[in-house]
């Protein structure tokens, strides 16, 4: 299990969003993936449009997952309505340790 940072993007509409984050939470759940921080970065205008949408909701997450897994979760993501981009970043341990 390798040390990930998981940057995703929802809607700013609060249903949305709840329902957005949910299913994230159920796919790494399903995935075998532990959730270590849940850190909201709150609302922010968008670089350029995705989905219409000019403005996002950034959640960051710290989790442990399986290397293998990533890509099969990555393709997870894409079929979630309300996540608009997600971003995986390993965590290199022994340069945080």
């Amino acid at each position: 299990m390798n040390k990930y940072e998981l940057m995703t993007i929802y809607p700013i509409e609060d249903d949305k969003f709840k329902a957005g984050a949910e299913s994230v939470r159920s796919i790494l759940a399903q995935f075998g993936t532990t959730i270590d921080e849940e850190k909201p970065f709150g609302d922010r205008d968008l670089t350029y449009e995705i989905n219409k949408q000019k403005r996002g909701r950034f959640v960051l997450f710290t989790i442990k997952a399986n290397p293998s897994k990533i890509s099969e979760i990555n393709k997870q993501f894409k079929l979630v309505d309300n996540l608009l981009k997600s971003l995986f970043v390993k965590i290199d341990e022994k340069k945080s340790a």
